[in-house]
């Protein structure tokens, strides 16, 4: 009798729990991916409107106050709005998409219809274009919540600092630079405002703010994605792209993104080639077999950083990957730098005017103008407007640079751009090579306090001008460079590694990456944005 009171209770116990909802892992904000996020969606013990308001206390604590880390320009005021109204479709139709409820910041570039676009300028300032950029719309039709416009490098060049947004800070050590031009989206994501961003790229702009503040970064293919609606820097080179906290929400995000648009030319490229689900190849042993070109051309200036790649280079091979060295040949390294500035300064002068041509009467309508008008700015504003002549200094030489039909523009752009590409496919071909990696910044971040870089440059600009980065190589190629944390320096600041491919290579990138990822865990909570009390995420 008294055996069977036994069974009889162990049965009703575990009927109860059966009934009882039973979550293996409560998951800080930090470090949920966007599948996690979504699996607390789906199990009721997570609304979007929670998640947004988990960003914005964040954003409360470590923005203004706290840290004072100035990533954010502004905030969406519709946000908790839009995320309500997206809880409540989830309910009576589903989702629509994996970005269904999660909150996005964009870079102050991407035109938004409802918010400020002003690439970080007083010259801007209140600018509100008729549209949203052709990805933010698609971003918005997946059902994500534009969160907030983040702080970036002014026009997307110079120091990461801009004369209306200020100077944002590294959340891992605050006297370092998060690096530009898309700082305020590293310091956002790194300091988990939301778990995805947007920040664009011409010469290493988002893969200089992944590594500086310790997260991922993909500088996609030119083409793949449409730059319709993003204040141009030099369209041969520019691309936006996805900057998270770990390669799945990369690899989802650019999914949601990907399509032709008609009034983007370079995105017909990607016509036959583009995905809408990067996910489905990630793959945890995608390392095993792989064969890994490291550049060794890029290590040597600073020795945690060389130790750093050279212990991820051994996880690859613990992976079963095969490593062999590659070098780029001396000129390219000497000429990279001169190619670059030889295209980026003249189609600034165009093409800025171009996207001014939409912008409200009372905003400048050529270089020139914004030129006289930044020379009447010389004095800091009540509201802590500064004037930012690193940047305002660099107009005038963009302006002096010459047209796009000179002899030393056509040059570059129509034979020394195909020769850089033909130069890379024969080293990928060569070796038989899925990627070629690097450190994406051959020193650790700088000092916001060190001298400026000579000519008014950006710290990945100075630093790949002086041949010791290879980021500009993936712009004057046009070919894909994702960005995974690597590891730490003596001092505790981060360090990425580059996985640089083939065109439209994307999918073998994303996989090499998070292979690499899931055997090294590399990336940490940065240490003036810690969790706040109660955002942990129960998944079950």
């Amino acid at each position: 009798m008294i055996q069977m009171r036994r069974v009889c209770a162990v049965l009703a116990a575990t009927i109860v729990i059966t009934l009882v909802p039973v979550f293996a892992k409560t998951i800080e904000l930090d470090s949920a991916t966007i599948a996690d996020i979504n699996a607390a969606f789906d199990a009721g013990t997570l609304t979007a409107e929670k998640l947004v308001q988990m960003c914005l206390a964040r954003i409360a604590a470590f923005d203004r106050k706290g840290p004072a880390l100035h990533a954010v320009i502004a905030l969406n005021p519709k946000a908790l709005d839009v995320a309500r109204a997206l809880d409540a479709e989830r309910k009576a139709k589903g989702r629509r998409s994996p970005l269904h409820g999660i909150p996005v910041v964009l870079k102050d570039n991407y035109d938004t219809f409802d918010l400020p676009t002003t690439g970080g300028s007083v010259l801007l300032e209140g600018s509100i274009p008729s549209k949203d950029a052709f990805v933010v719309k698609k971003l918005r039709d997946a059902g994500a919540i534009i969160l907030a416009k983040v702080n970036m490098s002014e026009f997307a060049s110079a120091g990461a600092y801009s004369s209306l947004g200020g100077q944002s800070l590294n959340p891992h050590d605050l006297t370092r630079s998060p690096s530009g031009s898309s700082g305020g989206t590293g310091v956002a994501i790194a300091a988990a405002y939301a778990p995805l961003g947007m920040g664009t790229d011409t010469g290493g702009s988002i893969r200089g703010p992944s590594t500086s503040n310790g997260i991922v970064g993909l500088k996609p293919t030119h083409g793949l994605l449409s730059r319709s609606g993003i204040i141009p820097l030099a369209l041969s080179f520019d691309t936006g792209g996805p900057m998270a906290r770990s390669v799945y929400d990369v690899a989802v995000a650019l999914g949601v993104m990907t399509g032709v648009d008609a009034a983007d030319a370079a995105t017909k490229k990607s016509e036959g080639v583009l995905q809408t689900d990067y996910t489905k190849e990630l793959r945890a042993d995608a390392l095993k077999g792989a064969r890994i070109g490291a550049a060794r051309d890029f290590l040597g200036a600073d020795p945690d950083v060389d130790w750093v790649v050279d212990a991820a280079l051994a996880a690859m091979r613990k992976a079963g990957a095969t490593v062999v060295d590659v070098r780029y040949p001396k000129w390219l390294l000497d000429a990279k730098g001169e190619f670059y500035t030889t295209v980026r300064y003249p189609e600034f002068t165009a093409q800025i005017a171009e996207y001014l041509s939409h912008t409200g009467p009372r905003y400048p309508k050529t270089l020139a103008e914004m030129i006289d008008r930044a020379n009447q700015f010389n004095a800091t504003r009540a509201d802590g407007a500064h004037p930012n002549p690193s940047r305002w200094s660099l107009f005038k030489r963009e302006l002096e640079s010459g047209t796009l039909t000179d002899y030393r523009y056509t040059a570059v752009h129509d034979y020394g751009l195909p020769l850089v590409r033909a130069i890379v496919e024969g080293m990928l071909a060569a070796q038989q090579l899925d990627a070629i990696v690097y450190p994406t910044a051959s020193r650790r971040p700088a000092l916001i306090a060190a001298p400026p870089a000579a000519g008014g440059a950006s710290a990945t600009a100075a630093l790949a001008s002086a041949g010791l980065s290879a980021t500009d190589i993936a712009n004057l190629t046009g070919f894909p460079d994702l960005i995974v944390p690597a590891g730490f320096t003596g001092d505790s600041l981060p360090v990425g590694l580059s996985f640089f491919g083939r065109a439209f290579s994307e999918p073998k990138l994303l996989s090499l990456g998070y292979s690499f990822e899931q055997a090294t865990h590399a990336r940490r909570v940065p240490i003036h944005a810690p969790a706040l009390p109660g955002e942990g995420i129960s998944v079950p």
